[in-house]
């Protein structure tokens, strides 16, 4: 009787954790319930980029800063009255409005067929995978299954996303934090490659790097002229320029072939070279393509499962833009 006591216990307990899910993602998590959610979405993010190419640096910009606060559950989506929500952080309000509004078209087309089924979270992490296959990125699936957070604070953005003058250190560590290797960091500055950034972000690196050296002697001279021209001291700190100056408009190795010939825009990117811990992996994706593009798959599943809310976590928001209650 014990025993059949500990074991009807036992069961329960398993049937509990199960019906949570706690960060349990599948692929096809939608093949019941909204079947065509793959083709729904695809068509919604080729005709957002074929209207601006800044759809494509924009949502992979906005999945990375989503999943590294609170998780990968929307809540940098989240729009609030009193301007205290995740996305009015002043390291979120550089995010493109192209990200956004690429998930507010998805989530209405995906309504109108499967109303209150799939997340908006899930909805940003197959925009990600769409948008860096429509510039000439790697194919991969996404697992899913994620639902949406209840929680967007200002306040907890702060010290949880890569700054542009981190080291190597820094680098690995906030990855770390969200169980990353410093792998899968280099491979994901990689997005770097269709990426742009405003003047003031790196202006320390022309302007003001040393009292001896204003300019930050890993620049490549002629780059370093390059960026000075487009972005003088006098410019509107809002301009924006590509972070990849060979091939801006398609995601390839090329950003790694930078690194290498010491074109990389943030000291975050170039450090990545010059430290001699994280050089050969930087030399093997100048060199193979097709080792990046594995790299980066792995990485990016691995970003897409950090902090996930699924089972009876969270909520399927009916707006991305607001929590349900």
């Amino acid at each position: 009787m014990e025993k059949l006591y500990f074991r009807s216990l036992y069961l329960l307990i398993i049937l509990i954790l199960s019906g949570r899910g706690e960060g349990q993602l599948v692929q096809n998590f939608y093949s019941s319930t909204c079947p065509n959610v793959e083709n729904i979405f695809r068509q919604v993010v080729l005709t957002k980029v074929k209207q601006t190419f800044v759809t494509i640096p924009a949502t992979i910009r906005l999945f990375f800063h989503d999943c590294f606060v609170e998780g990968c559950d929307g809540s940098v989506l989240i729009a609030s009255p009193n301007s205290d929500a995740e996305k009015d952080a002043p390291d979120n309000l550089s995010l493109a409005g192209d990200g956004f509004d690429t998930v507010v078209k998805a989530k209405q087309a995906v309504e109108a067929q499967c109303p209150g089924v799939v997340s908006c979270s899930d909805i940003l992490a197959i925009a990600a995978r769409d948008v860096v296959l429509q510039a000439g990125g790697p194919a991969y699936n996404v697992e899913l299954g994620r639902r949406d957070g209840t929680i967007s604070k200002a306040s907890r953005v702060a010290g949880n996303l890569p700054e542009p003058t981190f080291d190597l250190t820094q680098l690995n560590t906030i990855f770390a934090k969200n169980n990353l290797s410093q792998t899968d960091m280099i491979a994901l500055s990689g997005c770097h490659t269709v990426g742009f950034s405003h003047c003031s972000r790196f202006a320390n690196r022309t302007y003001s790097f040393s009292p001896s050296n204003p300019v930050d002697p890993t620049l490549d001279p002629a780059y370093a002229q390059q960026l000075m021209q487009e972005c003088p001291q006098n410019v509107d700190p809002q301009i924006a320029i590509n972070m990849d100056p060979v091939t801006p408009q398609v995601f390839d190795n090329v950003y790694f072939q930078n690194l290498v010939a010491r074109k990389g825009l943030f000291t975050s990117d170039q450090v990545l070279f010059e430290d001699p811990a994280s050089q050969p992996t930087v030399l093997d994706f100048a060199r193979n393509p097709g080792d990046f593009n594995r790299a980066f798959i792995t990485a990016i599943t691995k970003l897409g499962r950090v902090g996930v809310k699924t089972g009876n976590q969270g909520e399927i928001r009916r707006d991305c833009s607001a929590f349900n209650s």
